[in-house]
């Protein structure tokens, strides 16, 4: 994934990238009408990095991960079907 764009990599370690607004001093998700270019590209990395993993698992594995809603849970849930947790380790 990194050597594909560092961004598709930071999506699976830190979470998708919602572009957010503050209105009347509340912070609030931005309208995808208003998102900028670079916001968008943001924003894609997560789904580039959901298609990712997805093409690399067999259908078992697949069906983990299959309603997760990021890549960052897809890969914590895989992270934990196959190292454990700390309290198993």
């Amino acid at each position: 994934m990194e050597s594909d764009d560092m961004g598709i990599w930071d999506a699976v370690v830190s979470g998708p990238f919602i572009p957010m607004q503050v209105v009347k001093e509340e912070t609030i998700k931005k309208p995808w009408s208003e998102w900028s270019e670079s916001e968008r590209k943001k924003a894609q990395y997560d789904s580039l990095a959901k298609n990712i993993i997805t093409f690399a698992l067999n259908m078992d594995e697949f069906f983990r991960v299959y309603q997760c809603n990021s890549a960052k849970e897809m890969w914590e849930v895989l992270k934990v079907t196959h190292e454990g947790t700390d309290d198993v380790k």
